[in-house]
């Protein structure tokens, strides 16, 4: 209870308030017109003129009960609270003007837009209010519940349409969350990729300058068009981004892509091996086992010391589909590697599909990644 109440107090104001539009000047604008209309033509009313302009007060603050909820509900149920005072001194006759209902909209938006401080202070001055204006009236048990359920009926409803846009905000942080960590995924695997690619063909191009010269010309060539397909999928990406409406891009490369990676003519090779049925994947999973591929090949080609020739080797048996990446480069016993966003990246994209994966040196030396992901699995 006593955390409830402590994140009561602090819980700050909305930020969506939207500001003083036409319909707030509407309102206001009825308000006032049906005060004074009440103030003129109602029967049995006392004090008309005062009765009047203290309603009339009340239109700034119906103006300022979103900008400012606490000032407004105040004022609002101050001005209730006077006339109950007023009454209370012997008046006889009515104070009260059935427009004088407005406070309600008043203590609403105390409850919607108010922080805790705020929440706290108003509604006690209101309650206090309540209570004085029963007591003024008289009201028995019956009138009494009945007041105070009404008024209660108005807290509920602004905590209700509070907490729910509240909710709807985390939910919307949480979905532009979950969006930043695709892209930063897609980023990585596609940088990271193309990049390790171009860095290793440029030491070759080193090597090769000074022994055989006409073999630099191909080096560059590979090095440009690595560099090439880099810029295409960051302008996809971004064109993606930056467009509010659906815009065609190419399709995220999946299985059949897979042969592309294979190289024969680099250190370390690259050999792809396919087997079974791999034609009609759901897209996730299709796109999936292309990335983690994608990725376990550049961490291979990345730290894999020593390492001539990395295996990608995809199956299906049954319901799944495995793939498995292994390479031939030394590994020290009893060591492994610190997890770094690659790994991460794919364990999540794994996860996601309700497969798994794991990383760790092979049985046989060298490094071996596998994953094991459903064919049923969700988009």
């Amino acid at each position: 209870m006593v955390s409830v109440r402590h994140s009561i107090w602090h819980e700050p104001r909305p930020a969506d308030a939207p500001p003083i539009g036409r319909l707030d000047w509407l309102l206001a604008g009825v308000f006032a017109t049906a005060a004074v209309v009440e103030g003129v033509v109602r029967p049995g009313l006392v004090w008309r003129p005062l009765v009047t302009v203290l309603a009339l007060a009340l239109v700034p603050a119906l103006l300022w009960r979103r900008e400012r909820p606490l000032v407004a509900a105040l004022a609002g149920w101050g001005v209730a609270a006077l006339l109950s005072v007023l009454q209370a001194t012997g008046h006889r006759g009515d104070l009260g003007l059935y427009s004088m209902m407005a406070v309600l909209i008043l203590l609403y938006s105390l409850v919607r837009w108010g922080s805790g401080r705020e929440m706290v202070v108003g509604t006690a001055f209101v309650a206090v209010v309540v209570a004085l204006g029963m007591y003024v009236s008289s009201a028995g048990w019956a009138d009494a519940f009945g007041g105070s359920f009404f008024v209660l009926l108005f807290v509920a409803l602004a905590a209700v349409f509070r907490y729910r846009a509240d909710l709807w905000h985390r939910q919307q942080r949480e979905i532009r969350n979950q969006e930043r960590v695709a892209l930063a995924r897609e980023l990585h695997d596609t940088v990271a990729h193309h990049v390790s690619a171009i860095a290793v063909q440029a030491q070759a191009g080193g090597v090769v300058a000074g022994v055989q010269p006409e073999k630099a010309v191909e080096v560059l060539a590979a090095i440009e068009s690595e560099a090439s397909r880099t810029l295409a999928e960051m302008r996809s990406m971004v064109r993606v981004l930056r467009e509010e409406e659906a815009v065609a891009y190419s399709p995220q490369p999946g299985v059949a892509h897979l042969p592309g990676l294979a190289r024969a003519d680099a250190t370390p090779t690259v050999e792809v091996l396919l087997e079974g049925s791999l034609s009609r994947l759901p897209r996730s999973v299709d796109a999936t086992l292309y990335r983690l591929a994608q990725e376990s090949l550049t961490n291979a080609v990345r730290h894999a010391r020593g390492a001539t020739r990395v295996g990608i080797d995809v199956r299906r048996e049954g319901d799944a589909v495995t793939l498995r990446v292994s390479d031939d480069g030394q590994t020290e016993p009893g060591l492994a590697p610190e997890p770094g966003f690659g790994l991460l990246g794919m364990a999540e994209r794994a996860q996601l599909l309700g497969g798994s994966l794991s990383a760790g040196p092979g049985p046989a030396g060298g490094w071996v990644v596998e994953a094991v992901l459903p064919v049923d699995a969700p988009a």
